[in-house]
C-alpha cells in the first residue's frame, strides 16, 4: 500500500493532468456538466458491476474512471469561478464531520453511549439531516428522483424506518407479501376473465398490484439486512452463465436454441446446475 504521501501525490498529479487535458485537448476542452453526464451514469453502472462482481482489480479501474468525473466537474467549476476541487472536498468533510457527532465530540457522554452499532448511527443521521443547513426539508426530501425503482423502493423504507415507521418483527412483513400476492393474483384473473371481451392482457390495476408485490418483498429484503439490488443482479449473472451453457452446449449438438424443445433446454440447465457447486436457481418451468 502507498503511504499518505504518494497518495496525495497521485492525488496532485491527476489534478495536474486534468488541467492539460481542459488546456490542450480538443474533446476535454468541448465538454460541459451536460456532455458529461450521461458518461458519469455510465461510469456509475460499470463500477457497480465490478463491485458485483468482487474483482478487485476492475473495482480499482472504474474507481478512477468515477475519480475522473469528479475531477472534470471540479476543474470546471472552478473555470466559471463558482467552485473547485478544495470546496467539494471541504464541504465533504463538514458534512462528515456534522453527521458523525458520535466521532467527532458534538455529543454528551449520555448521548453518545447510545451510539452501539449501525442500526444507531443510521437512526442519528436521519436526525442529523432534518436538522443540516440546506440539508433535507423531509424525511424523503433527500431521495433523488432519478434513482433506479428499486434501489428508491429501499431508501424509501429505510428512512422511513429510521424515524420508526416500520414493523415490531420483522417477521409480519411476511403477512404483507401473502396479502400482496392474493391481491395481485385476484386482479391477474379479473384481467384474464374480461380479456376475451377488450382483448387486453394487463390492465392498470394490475400494475399497481404487482408493484405492491415487488414494495413488499424488497421491505422483507430491508429487514432481513439483504440488498435487493444485489441480490437480484447475482440471480441474473448466475441465470446468464447457465443459460449461457445451454446456448453453448446446443452449438455442440449443432443446433439452435429455437429448434430444441423445452425439456432438452430444461435438462440442459439442470445439467448447468449440477456442474456448479452451489445455489439452486429451478428449472426454467418451476
Amino acid at each position: 500500500m502507498h503511504s499518505r504521501e504518494e497518495q496525495l501525490a497521485a492525488f496532485e498529479r491527476l489534478l495536474n493532468i486534468m488541467d492539460d487535458l481542459r488546456e490542450k485537448c480538443p474533446w476535454d476542452r468541448k465538454q460541459t456538466f451536460d456532455s458529461l453526464r450521461q458518461n458519469t451514469i455510465e461510469e456509475a453502472f460499470e463500477l457497480a458491476t465490478a463491485i458485483s462482481r468482487h474483482d478487485m482489480n476492475e473495482i480499482s479501474k472504474e474507481l478512477g474512471d468515477v475519480l475522473l468525473h469528479v475531477v472534470f466537474y471540479a476543474k470546471m467549476g472552478s473555470e466559471t469561478g463558482e467552485f473547485d476541487i478544495a470546496d467539494v472536498c471541504n464541504r465533504l468533510c463538514d458534512k462528515l464531520i456534522f453527521r458523525h457527532p458520535h466521532v467527532y465530540g458534538e455529543m454528551s457522554k449520555c448521548e453518545n453511549e447510545k451510539i452501539v452499532n449501525d442500526s444507531d448511527v443510521s437512526h442519528l443521521w436521519e436526525q442529523v439531516k432534518l436538522k443540516e443547513k440546506g440539508g433535507n426539508k423531509t424525511v424523503l426530501g433527500g431521495i433523488p428522483d432519478s434513482l433506479p425503482s428499486l434501489v428508491k423502493a429501499y431508501r424509501i423504507q429505510d428512512k422511513v424506518a429510521n424515524v420508526g415507521f416500520d414493523w415490531e418483527k420483522r417477521e409480519d412483513v411476511w403477512d404483507k407479501v401473502k396479502e400482496e400476492i392474493a391481491e395481485f393474483e385476484a386482479e391477474m384473473r379479473k384481467c384474464e376473465n374480461e380479456k376475451m371481451a377488450n382483448d387486453q392482457m394487463v390492465n392498470d390495476q394490475m400494475v399497481n398490484e404487482f408493484g405492491d408485490l415487488l414494495f413488499s418483498l424488497i421491505n422483507a429484503a430491508r429487514l432481513y439486512k439483504i440488498k435487493p439490488d444485489n441480490a437480484l443482479e447475482q440471480t441474473n449473472l448466475k441465470f446468464i452463465r447457465r443459460f449461457n451453457y445451454i446456448e453453448s452446449k446446443a452449438k455442440e449438438q449443432g443446433r439452435a436454441l429455437k429448434d430444441m424443445t423445452l425439456a432438452e433446454m430444461d435438462t440442459l440447465w439442470t445439467r448447468a446446475k449440477k456442474e456448479e457447486k452451489g445455489g439452486d436457481y429451478g428449472v426454467i418451468t418451476g
